[in-house]
């Protein structure tokens, strides 16, 4: 004969511990996701210089890989001589490569990535770029009150626009429009 009921009381014991304390749980469980969280992104960002690796070394161009995690994103940043053809006009061919190996790094470890690929240093000097853009747009608002309607943009461009529009009060940005021809339109705030 089992006695059935010291399981039920053990687990009317655990659900009152867990509902008197629920701070201290989800505070563990943060940590843990965190501690994870942060060894899953740096596996991504290996896989996905292991990828990169190998595609230069297919089409035959030479270049230092670095892979990190920043801002809670794995990157891949690709540094060397000859590298422009990989970035292709206005980073289209970049955003090619970093899809790609985005599928592969979703190919080893059945999860999405927000990788971030870097070639020669495009990403860090369109960034500059854009944000002039930003706030020349910001400008054109203030000084006449109409909407200003930038070009189209990949999302990498339109995050670095809405960033700097973000951060200047009395103005405010959204994105309209359907891919590829998904722009931001910067207006005054409501």
């Amino acid at each position: 004969m089992t006695d059935t009921s010291t399981p039920d009381s053990t687990v009317s014991a655990a659900t009152s511990t867990e509902a008197s304390a629920p701070d201290e749980t989800t505070e563990e469980t943060k940590k843990s996701e965190t501690v994870t969280s942060e060894s899953d992104l740096f596996r991504q960002s290996e896989i996905a210089a292991d990828y990169v690796e190998g595609l230069l070394d297919i089409l035959d161009y030479d270049g230092d890989i670095d892979e990190l995690v920043s801002a809670g994103r794995p990157m891949v940043e690709v540094v060397g001589g000859r590298l422009q053809p990989l970035v292709g006009q206005r980073g289209a061919t970049l955003e090619a490569l970093q899809e790609l190996t985005r599928l592969a790094i979703f190919r080893a470890t059945g999860s999405p990535s927000r990788l971030l690929l870097d070639i020669g240093g495009y990403r860090a000097s369109r960034r500059k770029e854009l944000a002039a853009v930003a706030r020349n747009a910001v400008e054109k608002v203030k000084e006449h009150g109409d909407p200003v309607r930038l070009e189209p943009m990949s999302a990498f461009e339109r995050k670095c626009v809405h960033d700097v529009v973000n951060a200047i009060p009395g103005v405010q940005s959204e994105s309209e429009g359907v891919e590829p021809n998904r722009r931001i339109v910067v207006r005054a705030a409501d």
